[in-house]
C-alpha cells in the first residue's frame, strides 16, 4: 500500500496527508463554500481520489502509447522493409528506427517521469536517483546501438555519414543526451557536489532534459520522412501517392508526437512534481503526525 494510504474504497490512491502539498493547498481553499461550511470527509476523499486517479490514468495512457510507438515501428520495418539482421546489409539499418524510438523516446521518457510517481514524493530520494540514472543509461545504450546499426550499414555500402538534416539533428540530440547524463551523474548522484551547486544546475538539468526529448521526437519524425522518401521513389508506388506503407508510417510518427506531448505535459504539471525541501519537511511532519 502507498505511504499514508488508508483502508477504504480509495486506498488504492492516497489519503489527504499524503497528497502533494501544492495540490492539497488548492483542495483546502476549495473545501469551504461562501458560508464557510466544510465539505464532508467523503467528498474530500473523492476529490483526492479523482486528482491522483487522473495521474495514473495519464500514466496508463502513456504506457499504452509508448508500447504502440515501439510495436508500430517494428511492424512497419518487418512488414514493408524486410525485417532485421546484424550483417551490414539494409536489414541491419532497419534496427536503427526501432532502437531510436525505443531508447531515445520511450525509455528516455520513462526515466524522465520517475520523479512524477507519487511513491517518490515521500521518503529518501537516493533510490529514485539510482532508478532515474539507470533507466537513462539503458536508453542511452539502446541509442548507441541504433547509431552503430546505421553507421555500420553506411560503412559497408560506402555511404557518407552525417550529411542530412536528420543526421545533424539526431547526432546533436545524442550528444546533448550524453552530456546531460554525465552531468547528472556527476552532480546529482555522486556525493561531492554542494547543495548550492545542485540548486544552481537543477533548472538547466530540467530544461535540457525536456529539450532532449523534444529534439528526439523531431529526429524520429524527420527520420521516418527521410526513410519513406528514399524507399518510395518509383512512379507506381511514390510517397506522394500515399501507399499503405506511407499511411502507416505517418500514423506511427503521429503516435510518437502524441506520446511526446503527453510526456511533456506530465513533466510540466506542477501538481505532479516532487515537493521541494520545505514541502518535503511539511509532508513528513504530516505523515508522522497521523501515525
Amino acid at each position: 500500500m502507498l505511504p499514508g494510504a488508508g483502508a477504504g474504497p480509495h486506498s488504492l490512491f492516497v489519503t489527504r496527508d499524503w497528497v502533494h502539498p501544492a495540490v492539497k493547498a488548492s483542495w483546502d481553499s476549495a473545501q469551504a463554500d461562501s458560508r464557510g461550511t466544510t465539505l464532508p470527509a467523503k467528498s474530500k476523499e473523492c476529490l483526492i481520489g479523482m486528482a491522483v486517479g487522473w495521474f495514473y490514468l495519464s500514466v496508463l495512457a502513456l504506457c499504452s502509447l509508448g508500447s504502440m510507438c515501439i510495436l508500430s515501428t517494428i511492424y512497419w520495418i518487418w512488414y514493408w522493409q524486410g525485417g532485421f539482421a546484424w550483417d551490414g546489409t539494409v536489414l541491419m539499418f532497419n534496427w536503427h528506427p526501432v532502437l531510436m524510438v525505443t531508447g531515445m523516446v520511450v525509455f528516455y521518457s520513462a526515466a524522465s517521469l520517475v520523479y512524477r510517481l507519487p511513491q517518490s514524493w515521500v521518503g529518501p530520494k537516493l533510490p529514485w536517483k539510482f532508478g532515474h540514472a539507470a533507466m537513462h543509461l539503458l536508453a542511452f545504450i539502446l541509442t548507441v546501438l541504433g547509431l552503430h546499426a546505421v553507421f555500420d550499414f553506411h560503412s559497408h555500402r560506402k555511404i557518407p555519414n552525417l550529411y542530412s538534416l536528420h543526421s545533424w539533428l539526431g547526432i546533436t540530440t545524442v550528444f546533448l543526451f550524453a552530456c546531460q547524463w554525465f552531468l547528472g551523474f556527476a552532480v546529482f548522484l555522486l556525493p561531492w557536489a554542494s547543495v548550492q551547486l545542485r540548486s544552481l544546475l537543477k533548472p538547466f538539468h530540467v530544461f535540457f532534459g525536456a529539450s532532449v526529448l523534444s529534439l528526439a521526437i523531431a529526429s524520429v519524425i524527420s527520420g521516418i520522412n527521410e526513410k519513406l522518401f528514399s524507399s518510395l521513389k518509383n512512379g507506381t508506388n511514390s510517397y506522394s501517392s500515399l501507399p499503405s506503407e506511407a499511411v502507416f508510417a505517418n500514423c506511427s510518427g503521429m503516435l510518437v508526437v502524441v506520446f511526446g506531448l503527453l510526456v511533456l505535459y506530465i513533466l510540466l504539471a506542477s501538481s505532479w512534481k516532487r515537493p521541494e525541501l520545505g514541502m518535503q519537511a511539511e509532508r513528513q511532519a504530516l505523515l508522522h503526525g497521523g501515525e
